[in-house]
């Protein structure tokens, strides 16, 4: 579903990447040699709010077995996982504790020290995360190839479904516009399986932003999709019919089938859907 045109949505243009720096790094993601499109597992459970703990043991058990596979010279297809969280505060290996405002004791939600890149970000309803755990042997074994092409499945997203201009920061991680973040990844890579991801903003309160330093980025806002159509069709004159908007769940629905159809054109992937009982999601509960 396209949903801007029914929106008269206007394109934002954005200064902090210039043209030339995008066609060049459009056309090292479309250099990857392609091959036969490879299988994808994906279990979807992007209307489901999941415990972190859990989500993080279960990637952590996919990513043992992949190795196995690997040792033992097998096919190692690759899977993707894509859900919603509790509330929940996440950090990276090397995350200092003075991004955060308040203490660590008296935190207002859980928090998790991972061993994924990156400072302190919150996970929460309205917001789709999704955690590719693909052998990158089977793609491209450069990392920074492959972060560029999991923010180019977000810059495609937002471009294709809602006419949103996104870009790049030159340093940084995520996907912008203007000077909000609507997406922030952070990834961890063992013997070149990738797992941990992306998060994209979509119906997200963002409120428990406002109790941390995002990503350790003091001068930088945190935007969602939601917010920016909001802005978008308010300051849009479309005639005296107007469209409603999308609903929340309407707009997760369209912003995953987005996702879905972009990570498969950018990794060259066949993603079959795969149902998974709650139960089966990793070990931890919350």
């Amino acid at each position: 579903m396209i949903l801007a045109p029914n929106l008269c949505f206007r394109t934002i243009p954005t200064t902090t990447c210039t043209t030339m720096k995008h066609q060049k790094e459009h056309h090292q993601l479309n250099q990857v040699i392609q091959t036969k499109t490879k299988a994808c597992e994906c279990f979807d459970l992007h209307k489901d709010l999941i415990p972190y703990g859990k989500a993080w043991s279960w990637q952590k058990q996919i990513v043992n077995e992949k190795k196995a596979l690997v040792q033992r010279n097998e096919d190692c297809p690759d899977t993707l996982i894509v859900l919603q969280h509790n509330p929940v505060y996440t950090m990276g290996t090397g995350s200092s504790e003075k991004f955060m405002n308040f203490e660590i004791k008296e935190a207002p939600f859980d928090v998790y020290r991972t061993e994924r890149g990156g400072e302190v970000t919150y996970h929460g309803p309205g917001q789709i995360v999704m955690y590719p755990i693909i052998n990158l042997r089977n793609h491209k074994m450069d990392l920074h190839w492959y972060l560029r092409a999991i923010e180019e499945v977000v810059i495609r997203v937002l471009s294709s479904t809602f006419s949103i201009k996104a870009s790049r920061i030159g340093g940084l991680t995520g996907v912008w516009v203007g000077n909000q973040k609507l997406a922030a990844v952070g990834i961890r890579v063992s013997q070149w399986i990738t797992y941990h991801g992306l998060a994209l903003n979509v119906t997200t309160d963002l409120t428990p932003f406002s109790w941390i330093v995002p990503c350790g980025l003091r001068d930088r806002q945190v935007g969602s999709i939601k917010g920016l159509l909001q802005e978008f069709q308010s300051s849009t004159r479309c005639g005296e019919s107007v469209t409603p908007s999308p609903d929340d769940y309407q707009l997760i629905d369209i912003s995953y089938k987005s996702l879905i159809k972009e990570f498969s054109e950018v990794f060259n992937l066949e993603i079959h859907q795969k149902t998974i009982l709650m139960s089966e999601c990793g070990g931890e509960n919350n």
